[in-house]
């Protein structure tokens, strides 16, 4: 029998808002910072987001597969549905006080993300889409921007933690971005700077070495919304991938030569 994905739906946001409330328990409470890497930060806020979602998660769907960022892969029957959960997307703007970060919660049916669901624990914004069905901001339609200049546009990016081992091909696609576009910000959260790309706020998005859980449910709401997603090349986009490209598609192809280097 095919699971039905409002349910799955409803269950991601119920698991979101408690995750949210936990984190903003601990926001300027933080005890005790632990380094996965030299950048890399998580803290009890992150493990405990965690453990609330996958407790959600598994009292309606106790044989779901579910990828989280701390916990890693737990599979427990049916790996054919599959969860895919950031508990606290921004950690470092988290354990800093910056009110920018994210819950982001995916859910794929043999590979393929179906329902996407990414809340801002401090705005109250939240970001849902189920395949097929559009993208909505709080319960209304969003859709990309109609901005067809990349000169016109704002663009949103990131670094991966270990940028300083080489930092030369990061900056030069940085700055070739910053001369061609009207602006760039730089915001913490890849799973909100997709959202950001869904509703028009921002014109594209670009960023390298992500993860699974940075971008799966992102990139479904984004795509509902009418974005175009690919690798740098222009190859289609897998959360697999180490480099990730969404635009509203009218400057698709002029970013993407300039981050071919």
């Amino acid at each position: 029998m095919a699971i039905n994905l409002e349910d799955v739906k409803n269950t991601g946001i119920k698991a979101a808002y408690g995750s949210a409330d936990i984190l903003r328990s601990h926001l300027g409470r933080l005890g005790h910072i632990q380094k996965k890497g030299p950048k890399d930060l998580v803290t009890e806020a992150d493990i405990e987001s965690e453990k609330h979602i996958i407790e959600t998660i598994r009292k309606k769907f106790p044989d779901h597969d579910i990828l989280a960022e701390e916990s890693g892969s737990s599979i427990h029957g049916d790996a054919e549905y599959q969860w895919v959960i950031d508990p606290l997307d921004g950690t470092t703007n988290f354990a800093h006080q910056v009110p920018f970060f994210s819950v982001s919660i995916a859910f794929a049916v043999s590979g393929e993300i179906r329902v996407g669901i990414v809340l801002n624990p401090i705005s109250g914004e939240l970001f849902t889409a189920v395949k097929h069905n559009g993208a909505q901001l709080n319960g209304h339609t969003i859709n990309v921007s109609s901005c067809q200049s990349i000169s016109e546009s704002l663009l949103v990016t990131g670094f991966p933690y270990d940028v300083k081992q080489d930092s030369r091909p990061y900056m030069v696609r940085f700055e070739n971005m910053l001369n061609a576009a009207i602006g760039i910000r730089r915001l913490g959260s890849a799973a909100l700077d997709l959202c950001y790309v869904a509703c028009g706020r921002f014109d594209g998005f670009w960023e390298e070495h992500l993860h699974p859980w940075d971008t799966a449910a992102g990139v479904l709401i984004a795509e509902e919304a009418g974005a175009r997603i690919t690798d740098f090349l222009g190859n289609s986009y897998t959360i697999d991938k180490p480099e990730i490209l969404a635009t509203n598609g009218h400057i698709h192809d002029d970013v993407r030569k300039l981050l071919n280097l």
